[in-house]
């Protein structure tokens, strides 16, 4: 099903949402211009969007696939559930804030505070892979799942910006390189990641170059950081379920 939303100023997110939802095929959005709240809450459902959605693309998602062909704004995946979305361009801030279940593949870069309070129980693992870099504050309260940040085709030192791990009492984060030169909070542990971190993350850099056409083995010969919470950690039970 086509939905062309060019010159339908009057759809709003609800009128397009329950357009989605009527169709029985998958769907395509053409014209998309800063819609907001795309897809909010589906399953079952294979969206594509040429354009790009606004603000909470893909919120409380339970089990949907949404595919953009350009950037997407602020809040891709807030709170999401189940499902995927793909992203061939750059993303907002607040990226997976508290998602729950479900991956998140972005080709380009991240803003702020990706991965904010992304959480995990049992084995419903959320998982977000960045091929570009992420700005500060990347896993701010992260409680559980996993955050890969590749920084390819970055002409930036760094594939972080600062402050990163903030509060950080659950989950992995994998990052590219040595990242010597990146300060990291003391209640999180740094190190370089061993061959079996990298089986870990193996099949999630591989549907990550599916999608965007990238070589896996110029990306996994290349070191990585794994960045863990300290085990110490006081307030870790307070929020990660074992």
């Amino acid at each position: 099903m086509l939905i062309d939303v060019t010159y339908l100023d009057y759809l709003d997110h609800k009128g397009l949402n329950d357009k989605l939802r009527e169709s029985s095929e998958d769907c395509t959005i053409i014209g998309c211009c800063g819609q907001r709240f795309i897809a909010a809450g589906m399953s079952d459902k294979n969206i594509t969007i040429d354009g790009v959605p606004g603000n909470a693309l893909g919120a409380y998602l339970n089990g949907a696939s949404i595919t953009v062909n350009a950037n997407a704004q602020d809040a891709v995946g807030d709170t999401m559930n189940e499902g995927r979305i793909i992203i061939h361009g750059n993303i907002g801030d607040a990226a997976g804030y508290a998602m729950r279940g479900g991956k998140i593949f972005v080709k380009g870069n991240a803003g702020y505070r990706a991965g904010i309070h992304m959480k995990q129980y049992k084995d419903k693992i959320p998982v977000m892979v960045i091929g570009g870099t992420a700005g500060s504050f990347l896993g701010e309260y992260q409680a559980g799942g996993v955050i890969v940040i590749l920084g390819l085709d970055s002409d930036e030192k760094r594939i972080v910006g600062n402050f990163p791990c903030t509060g950080m009492h659950g989950g992995k984060m994998f990052l590219r390189g040595k990242c010597s030169d990146i300060n990291f909070p003391k209640q999180v542990t740094a190190r370089e990641a061993s061959a079996k971190d990298m089986s870990e993350i193996r099949a999630y850099v591989e549907e990550f170059c599916e999608y965007f056409k990238t070589n896996i083995d110029d990306i996994m010969n290349s070191p990585f950081t794994i960045v863990t919470p300290d085990s110490s950690n006081p307030f870790k039970q307070m929020y990660v379920a074992n």
